[in-house]
């Protein structure tokens, strides 16, 4: 075995940055890796294989002394990660000349392969001081479904978004990867560069770094007459909990935490899975039942169609079986894990993220009325340390077992849902605008009831009341003609932001029109709920009519707000916003 190696070097600058290490065998038919690795899964000696070139990558490189500050790309084969321990590979870690920089690169059939394996030895690995770099991005709509789950320092556009023409797929790619990126500080790297014209198109989707045949073709040693930089990766913290907290334990301290019987919180996961099918294929769900006695037969039916109509999806529990719905992967929860007390569901797409993690308080009573402290959060960061504390459990089927039987069903599975057209495609990230307001950033209408729904039910379960306050803003569609809509929707955004600036830490804000907003005032006092919710309307309506300046004109708004109170004016949302609104008569100030 034998190693050559391709540049990768900086778009902006040339300069030589890092090395890939690609296989190679004996002269002859095995010598090109298609037909080497070929023959190897046929002999069953993928394994040593594997690590015979990753072996033959470390010498070759210090041979060339392709050391630091240069870097090496070394990758890993999946179906290797699916059958064979990694001991070896974090041996080899540990043995590695410290002047050799590494940055280990997986696919993301790795990761749904093997997911706590290779979760847990990506943490690992990167205290040796590698980095790790997520191949093929592009190539599978998964690899946008991971991505912020492996935490990738380096992302590798498949060699297909440079050299094809653009299109809605390569868009909706790049959309998601740009916003990982900024996220994060990853690097965005551009294969199968061989052109100028393909070096401009790497540069358009924004990759800081190529490896192409423009830039020299796999050689034995470095490339002559190339400067060389080193490899800036981000810095990858660890979660506080590490792989081995529960996804509960994920919240921030400052999460407000609600007590719900169990019927609330089905209810609530229904609307976190319908979420994640219109996210679709880029989307992964991780889900807890605490025993797999509460994966009923109405349960299997909508995962198997979650499973259809998403990327990955996972369902831990006590008894849970590997594969408990088809499609779906599975865990058996000991009894002492901290998850076995958790009713926990992740949905995390590539612009979409929201969690619901709650703790059973061992209630006694009927099991729909078992009580659960919970806390419904859509900040990205928990939504991913929740899903890599879920995925870290999900172990790989042993090689050559027969999974145990699914869980049995009452009635047939329904057809699973055929793959998405455009036309419905472009249909959900409507849907999803009406999730997330995309000119304010507050929560859509839809988000916004889900939110007051919650707000309801902890004022009808609790001793607090809850304040319903609707605000209508005036005088916008009159900015609108006389400077333009884009004067108007910056005045809008200043207004959600001055509204915003009102508010308590935990007070509910979200639009819900073209110049409306509603506002859910919870923990309130009973006997005081109205003078609280008065004093918090006038703060409201000073903060629309102080005069705004836009395109260097004085503005001046006017707003109607009216108030509900629960349970007063209604114990629902559609009650509460009626009684809000009924003829706008302004409570007394």
């Amino acid at each position: 075995m034998r190693s050559v190696f391709q540049p990768i070097v900086e778009l902006d600058t040339g300069r030589v940055v890092a090395y890939e290490a690609l296989a190679r065998g004996p002269e002859g038919p095995l010598e090109r890796p298609d037909q080497l690795f070929a023959a190897a899964r046929a002999a069953g000696l993928l394994t040593e294989l594997d690590e015979a070139c990753r072996e033959a990558a470390f010498r070759g490189a210090v041979e060339h002394g392709l050391l630091d500050p240069l870097t090496v790309f070394v990758n890993v084969e999946p179906e290797v990660l699916d059958s064979a321990p990694l001991s070896d590979l974090l041996a080899l870690a540990e043995s590695a000349p410290r002047a050799l920089r590494v940055v280990l690169e997986v696919t993301e059939r790795a990761l749904a392969a093997r997911p706590a394996e290779l979760l847990r030895t990506v943490e690992r690995v990167r205290r040796f001081g590698w980095g790790v770099a997520l191949d093929d991005v592009g190539a599978d709509p998964m690899s946008l479904s991971f991505m912020p789950l492996l935490r990738p320092d380096v992302v590798k556009l498949d060699l297909r978004l440079v050299q094809e023409r653009p299109g809605p797929e390569i868009a909706q790619i790049m959309n998601a990867v740009n916003a990982y990126a900024e996220s994060t500080g990853a690097l965005v790297l551009a294969e199968g560069i061989e052109t100028e014209a393909h070096l401009a198109t790497a540069r358009a989707l924004g990759a800081e770094l190529g490896q192409g045949w423009l830039f020299g073709r796999p050689a034995a040693g470095p490339v002559e007459g190339r400067e060389v930089a080193g490899l800036v990766l981000p810095p990858q913290g660890c979660a506080e909990e590490g792989l081995d907290g529960s996804p509960f334990r994920c919240l921030p301290p400052s999460a407000r935490l609600r007590h719900a019987p169990k019927a609330l919180l089905i209810e609530l996961s229904k609307q976190l899975e319908r979420e994640a099918v219109r996210v679709g294929e880029t989307c992964v769900v991780g889900a807890t039942f605490q025993e797999a006695r509460h994966l009923t037969p109405a349960t299997v039916v909508r995962y198997r169609e979650l499973a259809g109509a998403t990327g990955f999806v996972c369902a831990l529990g006590e008894g849970v079986p590997t594969e408990p719905v088809p499609g779906v992967r599975g865990a058996d929860l000991a009894a002492d894990d901290p998850v076995r007390g958790e009713w926990d569901l992740v949905v995390l797409g590539p612009h979409f993220a929201a969690a619901l993690l709650a703790r059973d308080l061992g209630s006694p009573g009927p099991e729909r009325e078992r009580q659960f402290e919970y806390a419904l959060t859509y900040e990205r960061a928990t939504v991913v340390r929740a899903a890599q504390a879920l995925l870290s459990r999900v172990a790989p089927r042993s090689p050559g077992a027969v999974p145990p039987a699914p869980v049995a069903l009452l009635r047939p599975l329904p057809p699973v849902p055929a793959p998405r057209s455009a036309d419905s495609a472009h249909r959900a990230v409507l849907d999803d605008l009406g999730a997330t307001d995309p000119l304010t950033g507050l929560p859509g209408r839809r988000r916004t009831e889900e939110l007051l729904d919650v707000a309801v039910w902890d004022a009808r379960t609790g001793s607090d009341a809850l304040a319903l306050l609707v605000v209508t803003v005036d005088g916008l569609g009159a900015v609108a003609d006389r400077l333009g809509t884009p004067a108007a929707e910056d005045l809008l955004r200043t207004t959600a932001r001055r509204l915003r600036a009102r508010l308590r830490r935990g007070d509910v804000l979200g639009r819900i029109g073209p110049g409306r907003f509603a506002v859910a005032l919870g923990a309130l006092a009973p006997d005081a709920a109205g003078q609280e919710a008065d004093r918090i309307r006038a703060s409201l309506l000073e903060a629309v009519r102080s005069p705004f300046v836009v395109a260097g004109e004085p503005v001046v708004l006017d707003a109607q707000i009216g108030t509900a109170l629960c349970p007063a004016d209604g114990d629902d949302v559609p009650a509460l916003l009626r009684a809000a609104t009924a003829g706008w008569l302004p409570r007394p100030l």
